[in-house]
């Protein structure tokens, strides 16, 4: 089988731009949540967010791209652009039909969105004229084909919080298939709107304090948003221009619980990581860390417990496995992408990243959680979960380079 290699990361978070301060902050513990400051937000009645700091667009995008950029489409190019760039990539060879553009979200352009609804309810007669495009869940995938001159497939994916794992599994195969040699997968969002907020509310899932994934007393999760995006590789183009991979991207495995739209599944989750392990032709000893999806959400965190206690069995009494969203909140269509990088850095820097906000353990959640601080683990694979609403799994797992 061919193998496909990840040569490049991007990252728009809660931490900031790039995957280093990502990175920095999950691996050292510090939250990045911070107090909600939205305009017409004053009667949300949950006060904080995982919003990104200080992007400014203007210092990252042109202004052909802003004008038909919505938030969550300026994450996906700034994202990319990082990607490409530690890719080592110029145009000549990343241009073309045989590269493919995968970049999801679970929402699109819900800021252009809000606003427009906004002016409309209120009488005015015009607000942006560039909204349609600014809104449509496609733009940020598109946006990023004319920066580079991508002729290739071109498409974006929405499966909740699968989405950015959804869309680098689909990339992976896709280089697999022989359609393409290269592609640039992940997800962006930028959710962090009134009306959305709201909503969220109404579901009665988020915390109005600390997301505490896998602890007694956690009360729910915090919205976030950002992007993660990967330049994937063929090992046979890799070779053709000298590159090395960051990690190899050696399985994926997807399912659906056909159950319920909210409530996760046992049995849904066990299959994804269970075809992924066999995609990568690994046993499940093989894994050394699990980043998990881990909302702090009571019953999400239950099954995910019992899911991966079914896979792993004992092993899991030994088997690290920690939750980002704690650090950088729950960026839904993102979540994926941004967990996925920082599984590939604890993989390449052998550390795993602190459990934090836990409160004290829940029996029904009784999985190796690093409490005290990273810990130092060499390992030669790790695993990626997302679990999403509409019971849409999606798991990935990288294995480490020579």
């Amino acid at each position: 089988m061919m193998k496909v290699g990840i040569t490049g990361m991007g990252a728009v978070s809660a931490a900031g731009i790039g995957v280093a301060p990502l990175w920095q902050h999950v691996r050292d513990g510090v939250c990045a949540v911070r107090p909600l400051d939205m305009p017409r937000g004053e009667s949300l009645r949950v006060r904080i967010a995982a919003s990104v700091p200080d992007f400014t667009p203007e210092q990252h995008l042109s202004k052909s791209q802003l004008m038909f950029c919505d938030r969550y489409a300026q994450f996906a190019c700034v994202a990319a652009a990082e990607a490409v760039t530690q890719a080592g990539l110029d145009g000549v060879e990343l241009g073309g039909p045989r590269t493919a553009v995968i970049i999801g979200t679970g929402s699109g352009g819900l800021n252009t969105m809000d606003e427009g609804s906004y002016l409309f309810y209120r009488g005015e007669r015009s607000h942006h004229p560039m909204s349609i495009p600014r809104q449509i869940p496609s733009t940020g995938a598109a946006s990023v084909s004319m920066a580079y001159g991508i002729t290739g497939p071109c498409f974006s994916i929405a499966s909740a919080c699968s989405t950015a794992s959804q869309a680098v599994g689909l990339g992976l195969q896709m280089i697999r298939a022989g359609i393409v040699d290269r592609v640039i997968a992940g997800g962006s969002e930028a959710p962090l709107t009134p009306v959305s907020m709201r909503g969220w509310e109404l579901l009665r899932v988020l915390t109005p304090d600390h997301c505490r994934p896998f602890s007694k007393g956690r009360r729910g999760m915090v919205v976030g948003e950002g992007a993660g995006v990967f330049v994937l590789e063929s090992e046979d183009a890799m070779a053709a221009r000298g590159a090395k991979p960051l990690a190899w991207l050696a399985g994926y495995g997807t399912t659906s619980d056909a159950r319920d739209m909210i409530q996760p599944d046992v049995t849904g989750a066990s299959v994804a990581m269970e075809t992924a392990l066999a995609d990568a032709g690994l046993s499940p000893e093989d894994i050394g860390y699990i980043n998990a999806h881990g909302t702090a959400t009571v019953r999400n965190d239950i099954n995910e417990t019992a899911a991966i206690r079914h896979v792993f069995g004992d092993y899991a009494d030994r088997l690290p496995v920690s939750s980002s969203k704690a650090v950088i909140g729950h960026a839904l269509g993102a979540a994926g992408g941004l967990e996925l990088a920082v599984t590939v850095m604890a993989m390449r820097e052998s550390t795993v990243p602190p459990q934090i906000n836990f409160l004290e353990p829940d029996p029904e959640c009784n999985l190796c959680l690093p409490l005290d601080g990273p810990e130092q683990k060499e390992m030669r694979a790790a695993m990626s979960n997302s679990f999403a609403f509409g019971g849409i799994n999606a798991c990935l797992v990288v294995t480490k380079t020579d």
